[in-house]
């Protein structure tokens, strides 16, 4: 049990900062935390600093309110980059020193298929669903000025690593290739109507990684190709249904 020493609580917690730093810092962090570099932690005005040991000691400064805001002494902590150093005191600032779990170091980049033959129970498919809703969040329009280009990128990014954990531990069935199916098409209709600029290619490149999910499904249980129905007639950003019509096309003439 941790043991809420500091008065002042922070506003993010550890899914966040897993999702919203990129894979390599967020390992390199969690290294430093695990090997005891952050020490003479303590709360501070507005947030909580600590000195973190790497080829030097460096003062570290994180906002407890944004996890990314805050200061460092290295190089990027000096050009107003996320460091890894400021990763791994906030890490410590959600953890209160405590040992990480396998799974709340595990990193789920790209959705894959779990290869699990099973339906998820009325509960589960409703947690699920308002999980999905609720990592579709930060996909959302651009409507700001350009200074805030990279925070909006951030965001895309944020929403596509949720949503590729959650749809990465779904098991295999005509059901949730259902909800992966309705998942897509809610994507596709924000790139398409919603005002979402996908330029780097982030939700594009997550559909696509559910796309492959999908053709894996079908090979899993092929009952689930009859989901892909939904899917005909349709005029997506950029084809990316169109392997799915055909294998369910292939069936048809079957």
């Amino acid at each position: 049990m941790k043991s809420n020493r500091f008065l002042m609580r922070p506003a993010y917690n550890l899914d966040k900062i897993k999702f919203a730093t990129d894979g390599p810092t967020f390992e390199r962090a969690v290294s430093l935390y695990e090997s005891g570099k952050v020490t003479q932690f303590k709360e501070d005005f507005g947030g909580h600093s600590a000195v973190v040991s790497g080829t030097q000691p460096y003062r570290v400064f994180v906002s407890a309110r944004h996890y990314d805001c805050g200061s460092c002494d290295c190089y990027l902590g000096q050009h107003d980059t996320l460091c890894k150093h400021m990763v791994a005191v906030a890490i410590y600032t959600v953890m209160d020193g405590e040992r990480l779990s396998k799974e709340d170091k595990r990193i789920v980049s790209n959705p894959v298929c779990s290869r699990q033959l099973a339906e998820l129970s009325k509960g589960e498919l409703a947690a699920t669903k308002k999980a999905i809703t609720s990592a579709m969040r930060y996909i959302k329009a651009y409507t700001g000025p350009s200074r805030i280009w990279f925070a909006y990128q951030n965001s895309l990014d944020e929403g596509c690593a949720r949503l590729s954990k959650l749809v990465s531990e779904l098991p295999v069935s005509e059901q949730t290739a259902k909800l992966l199916i309705d998942t897509l098409l809610r994507l596709d209709k924000r790139l398409c109507q919603g005002g979402v600029d996908d330029s780097n290619g982030t939700v594009g490149g997550f559909i696509y990684g559910v796309v492959d999910m999908l053709q894996e499904y079908a090979k899993l249980d092929p009952a689930c190709i009859k989901v892909f129905r939904k899917l005909c007639n349709q005029s997506t950003c950029f084809g990316w249904e169109e392997p799915l019509v055909r294998i369910f096309d292939e069936q048809d003439v079957g």
